[in-house]
């Protein structure tokens, strides 16, 4: 969950929502991912398929079999529609998203049985301080 919020603090200085992801297996980190939406000018660039993608390229296929997704917060709709495509084994969350979060709060993507695949899921992983990134990037905005 480090890598992830380093990522995510990464993100910040180029003006993005401060949210990480680092995919690892094992003990390795096979790609991290920060929010891009500003910096490229993409609506789908958020950290998780950010790090999906560089995941993807690296090991030269798209299947993310035995990998765990750190995330320092709650994945929305499109992300848990990727993790779950790409059929990550396990997702970590930091902080929840109680507005858009689609792996618990709002919506149950990754745990619901009709769909394709279902990932483990652990809550609350250095959530004080994802959710304390968060909170002082939109600050200082207001």
């Amino acid at each position: 969950m480090r890598a992830a919020l380093d990522a995510a603090a990464l993100a910040a200085t180029h003006d993005d929502v401060p949210v990480g992801c680092a995919l690892v297996v094992g003990d390795e980190i096979i790609a991290v991912g920060e929010n891009r939406r500003e910096v490229d000018a993409d609506p789908t660039a958020h950290a998780e398929v950010v790090a999906l993608r560089r995941a993807a390229l690296a090991q030269g296929h798209w299947r993310m079999d035995g990998v765990t997704a750190y995330v320092t917060l709650e994945p929305c709709a499109m992300c848990a529609g990727a993790l779950l495509n790409a059929r990550v084994e396990r997702v970590v969350i930091g902080a929840l998203d109680e507005k858009a979060g689609a792996v618990g709060s709002r919506y149950n993507l990754l745990s619901d049985p009709r769909l394709l695949h279902e990932a483990s899921l652990t809550y609350d992983v250095l959530s004080d301080e994802s959710a304390q990134l968060l909170r002082t990037f939109f600050e200082s905005r207001r």
